[in-house]
């Protein structure tokens, strides 16, 4: 089964890691084109992504933004800093609650691995404090809630019409 594991290292960091039953190319692209980004990344059930923007080069800007439908929302912003296509994103990214969270770097890997990918997320913090937060936010739950929707879309083909 895919299972994604968060650890912490040192002060600052948090390392994610998940395995999906896709190819590298297909889990890169869903994190990258706002038609795939849209059916996966919505967190825990009753979320859904009314906007979702994303300008995937080098200085392109991207803007994510949640509702439960019941009042409450919040959204991400962010620049992508580098792109390898099908191995390695680098952003940086605020989410604001309403005000915006100091800057978190992430660099994200996809590898081969058996009959899919390794994908491994890397984020840096600017201090303890602000990672404390952020992992007090439930994002752990969102994210498998989100990985495990990218592995049915995976499963049914669903991106072959993206």
């Amino acid at each position: 089964m895919n299972r994604m594991t968060l650890k912490t290292e040192g002060d600052r960091n948090i390392l994610v890691t998940r395995h999906f039953s896709a190819p590298p190319e297909l889990v890169y692209r869903a994190h990258i084109e706002p038609e795939l980004i849209r059916q996966w990344m919505l967190g825990p059930e009753g979320w859904s992504m009314p906007v979702c923007i994303n300008d995937p080069r080098p200085g392109g800007k991207f803007r994510y933004e949640w509702s439960n439908g019941k009042g409450a929302s919040f959204y991400i912003t962010g620049e992508c800093i580098a792109l390898e296509p099908y191995h390695r994103i680098v952003h940086v990214e605020r989410m604001h609650l309403p005000d915006p969270t100091p800057d978190n770097h992430v660099e994200t890997t996809f590898e081969p691995d058996g009959d899919g990918t390794l994908m491994t997320i890397r984020m840096s913090l600017p201090d303890s404090k602000t990672r404390a937060a952020m992992l007090e936010t439930g994002m752990e739950h969102g994210m498998e809630a989100s990985y495990q929707r990218l592995d049915q879309i995976a499963a049914s083909g669903q991106h072959a019409n993206v």
